[in-house]
């Protein structure tokens, strides 16, 4: 699985399991966020490690920015759009439900 299919996953297992979710909330407060997040997430089943998460997120902007207007530089930027880190706690935080990452 991809890191998308993998957050949507773990966000949907996590809105149906309390624990699993107070674990991944938990990891925000560490010293580091990032990073405990992905060591939570490996220890729950998910193979997600930081520069896998981070070059998803930067290469599904750069194929969205690509397809739009050419790739030009008139492209609209699309804020937080490129942060799947943030897009999976805004949909866990909401309770798990909304759209997919």
């Amino acid at each position: 699985m991809e890191i998308p299919e993998l957050l949507d996953d773990l966000r949907k297992k996590a809105a149906q399991d309390p624990e699993l979710k107070k674990a991944l909330l938990a990891t925000r407060k560490d010293s580091d966020p990032f990073g405990s997040f992905c060591r939570t997430c490996r220890a729950f089943g998910y193979p997600i490690y930081e520069m896998e998460l981070i070059c998803a997120g930067e290469e599904f902007y750069a194929a969205m920015k690509r397809s739009t207007n050419g790739g030009g530089e008139n492209s609209p930027m699309l804020e937080g759009e490129d942060d799947f880190y943030e897009m999976f706690f805004a949909s866990l935080e909401s309770n798990g439900y909304g759209n997919a990452i």
